[in-house]
C-alpha cells in the first residue's frame, strides 16, 4: 500500500455498493445476487490482448506501457485536452518511451484525473489501482509518482506476469482478434504447453480482405494466396482461399469469425457481377460503390461459410474509423479517433437470415453502437431468428447508464436469452476483471428491479444473473 505522507491528499477505496441503487430495498436484492456471481470465471470472447504477451508471458516495463499506451478510451480523452499523443507511447509496441517519459506521461494523465470524472474509465482505473496495485490515494499530479513508483514495483515482482494474472483473475477463456493470414505460431505455442492450463483462441477478422476499394486490398489478397496455398485472381479462388484460412483457424482454436464494416448490408451480387467485380478490383478499377457492393457480397460469403463451418459470425458496425486522418495518417488506428454512426439492420440482415437465419449450424452475434436499434431491429430480428443474438453494449456505451438501457430495451422483445454474455473488447489486460464486475454488477441492478416490481421472482432471477456470466457466452460462442 502506499503510504499516507500526504497530508490532506484525497483517499482513493472501492465502495462494495458501487452502481448499485440507493433505494434500500433493491440494493438488498442486487447484492444477493451479486455475491452468486461475483467470484465466477471470466469468459472473454471477444478481445484484443495480444496473444505474445500470453504466450511469451514477459512483464511489462513500466506503468505508461501498460496502462495507458495500448488503451485508447483513456488516450482519446487526453487528445481532446491537448496532449499529444505520442508523449503517451502511441502507437503500443510501436513508439518507444524512456524512463523519464513514460513517468512524465503517467504524471500527465494523473493531472487530468478529473476529466474522466462520470467515465466508465474511472470506474476501471479505479478498479486496477486499489484491487491489483494496492494504491490508495486519488490520482492527481501531486501523487503521481508516488503511485506510478508503486506500480513499478509490483510489475518487477516475479509473479506479475500475463498467465498469472490469467490465474488470479480467473480467465478461464479468452479470445484474440487475429489477421487470416497470421501463421497463429503464438495460439500454438500455447496450445502446446502443458503448464498453461487457460485457454486463448483466435479469432478470424477478416475485414481488410473484404473490402477491395481500400488501398492496398490487391496486396493482401496477394498474401492470402501465397499463404493459403490458393491463387486469388478470381473471386472463386479468393472464396477458396479464405475457407481455407478459415479451417486453418478452427483447427487451432478458433470458435469465431469477427466483422466490423460501415454497415449491416448482407445483400449478394449475383456469381458472375461478383467475378466482374472482383476481377476490375484486382485491376484497380473498381470504384467505391462497386467496392461496397462486393463487400456485402463477400460479407453474405463469409455467412454461407459460417453455416458451413459453424464459426460464430459477430458483426459489429457504425463505428466512423479513424476520423481525423492527420491523426491516422500519424498513429495508425485504433487510437482513439474512430466515432460512432448510426446503422439500419432489419433490411441490411434480412439476405443473410432468410439464407442461413434458421440453419442450425449458423450462429450470428451482431452487436452496435446505435442504441436506438436495440428495441425497434435487434431484439425483435433475435427474438424470431434462432441463429441471432445481439451482442451487449461494447465500446463507447460499455458503462453503467448504456448497459441499463440496454437490458430494458432487449428484455421484452426477446428476454435475457438472446444476448451474448459479457464482451470486454479491450487492449486493456489489466481493465478486463473490472470490466466483467461492472457488468454483472449492472446486471444484478437490472433483475433487482424486475423482483422488487413483481415482475420476476428472485428465484428466477438468481438463475437469469448466472446464465448471463457463466452459461450463455458458453453456449452462444459454443465453447462446450
Amino acid at each position: 500500500m502506499l503510504s499516507r505522507d500526504y497530508g490532506a491528499m484525497p483517499a482513493l477505496s472501492l465502495h462494495p455498493d458501487r452502481l448499485f441503487p440507493a433505494e434500500p430495498s433493491t440494493r438488498d436484492v442486487a447484492r444477493r445476487l451479486y455475491a452468486t456471481v461475483k467470484d465466477l470465471p471470466i469468459i472473454s470472447p471477444h478481445g484484443h490482448v495480444p496473444p505474445q504477451w500470453i504466450a511469451e508471458n514477459t512483464g511489462w516495463s513500466d506503468p505508461t506501457s501498460l496502462l495507458l499506451s495500448p488503451d485508447h478510451y483513456i488516450n482519446r480523452l487526453l487528445h481532446t485536452h491537448g496532449v499529444e499523443l505520442s508523449s503517451l507511447g502511441v502507437p503500443p509496441g510501436v513508439a518507444t518511451l524512456t524512463d523519464a517519459q513514460a513517468r512524465e506521461a503517467w504524471r500527465t494523465f494523473c493531472a487530468h484525473w478529473h476529466v474522466y470524472r462520470g467515465t466508465p474509465v474511472k470506474y476501471w482505473m479505479e478498479s486496477e489501482l486499489v484491487e491489483i496495485f494496492g494504491v490508495d490515494v486519488r490520482p492527481s499530479a501531486e501523487t503521481a509518482d508516488a503511485i506510478y513508483d508503486t506500480i513499478a514495483a509490483t510489475l518487477a515482482q516475479p509473479d506479475f506476469r500475463p498467465r498469472q494474472l490469467m490465474d488470479r483473475f480467473d480467465v478461464a477463456f479468452m479470445a484474440t482478434t487475429d489477421d487470416p493470414c497470421d501463421d497463429l505460431s503464438y495460439h500454438q505455442q500455447l496450445a502446446a504447453d502443458p503448464t498453461f492450463t487457460r485457454r486463448v483462441a483466435p479469432t478470424f477478422r477478416p475485414d481488410r480482405y473484404l473490402e477491395p476499394a481500400r488501398d492496398g486490398w490487391s496486396a493482401l489478397v496477394d498474401n492470402l494466396a501465397a499463404v493459403s496455398g490458393i491463387e486469388t485472381e478470381t473471386y472463386d479462388g479468393w472464396v477458396k482461399a479464405m475457407e481455407n484460412r478459415r479451417a486453418y483457424f478452427k483447427a487451432n482454436g478458433a470458435v469465431s469469425s469477427d466483422h466490423a464494416h460501415a454497415d449491416l448490408d448482407t445483400t449478394p451480387l449475383s456469381r458472375d457481377e461478383a467475378g466482374r467485380l472482383y476481377r476490375k478490383a484486382r485491376a484497380g478499377q473498381i470504384t467505391v460503390e462497386e467496392g461496397d457492393a462486393l463487400r456485402k457480397t463477400m460479407l453474405f460469403e463469409m455467412a454461407r461459410m459460417a453455416s458451413e463451418d459453424g464459426l460464430v459470425m459477430t458483426l459489429h458496425p457504425a463505428a466512423f474509423r479513424n476520423h481525423h486522418t492527420p491523426t491516422f495518417e500519424a498513429y495508425g488506428a485504433d487510437v482513439g479517433g474512430d466515432v460512432p454512426m448510426s446503422v439500419e439492420a432489419t433490411r441490411s440482415l434480412r439476405p443473410m437470415l432468410e439464407a442461413f437465419g434458421t440453419n442450425p449450424t449458423f450462429r450470428v452475434v451482431v452487436f452496435t453502437m446505435d442504441e436506438t436499434i436495440y428495441g425497434r431491429e435487434l431484439g425483435p430480428l433475435a427474438g424470431f431468428y434462432p441463429s441471432m443474438y445481439v451482442g451487449v453494449p461494447w465500446w463507447f456505451i460499455d458503462a453503467p447508464d448504456a448497459i441499463k438501457r440496454f437490458r430494458k430495451a432487449l428484455t421484452e422483445p426477446a428476454g435475457f436469452t438472446k444476448t451474448s454474455g459479457f464482451i470486454d473488447d479491450t487492449r486493456a489486460f489489466l481493465s478486463i476483471p473490472a470490466r466483467h464486475d461492472m457488468s454483472r454488477r449492472l446486471d444484478c441492478v437490472h433483475l433487482a428491479e424486475l423482483v422488487v416490481e413483481h415482475r420476476l421472482e428472485e428465484d428466477e432471477a438468481f438463475d437469469v444473473v448466472h446464465s448471463l456470466v457463466a452459461t450463455q457466452p458458453n453456449e452462444v460462442f459454443r465453447l462446450v
